[in-house]
């Protein structure tokens, strides 16, 4: 090729000419899409954010109505395991002779016993009732949460 084919060619060929409004056009539409993007973002992590408080103050107050549902049990077993002893203590004041002391105390053993099989029973029930009503809405809103997140 030569110099003046060369300087034809360049002549002919069209170089795209840059229009500044259109580049400030585009420019803008994806400032305003990523605008739209961080509002959608934010609202879903308010949602979020305003859903888990919801959750953990439903955990709080679902713990201390347990809590408190635990104490009296526990209060109650302890107040029914004192009344028996003092019974028991009167019934062995009153004994005339030492095998009615040996018969009255072969029954308590054995009924304290039982009492403390089934205290423990009711005890252990109404403890896994707490520990399952405290996190159950904690463990449905964490299947929610992985839900949503595994659909975005």
């Amino acid at each position: 090729m030569t110099k003046a084919k060369t300087a034809e060619t360049i002549e002919n060929v069209e170089f795209p000419s840059f229009d500044a409004s259109k580049a400030t056009d585009q420019i803008r539409a994806f400032a305003e899409k990523g605008v739209e993007q961080s509002k959608e973002a934010y609202s879903k992590l308010k949602t979020g954010a305003e859903e888990t408080q919801k959750v953990l103050e439903s955990t709080f107050e679902t713990a201390k109505a347990v809590s408190s549902d635990l104490s009296l049990k526990t209060i109650a077993a302890f107040r029914a395991n004192a009344e028996a002893g003092f019974s028991h203590l009167e019934a062995l004041i009153g004994a005339k002779s030492l095998s009615e002391v040996v018969e009255l105390q072969t029954a308590f053993l054995r009924k304290r016993v039982e009492t403390t099989v089934e205290q423990a029973k009711e005890l252990q029930a109404v403890a896994s009732k707490a520990a399952e009503d405290v996190s159950k809405p904690v463990k449905t809103a964490f299947e929610k949460t992985l839900k949503d997140i595994k659909a975005a």
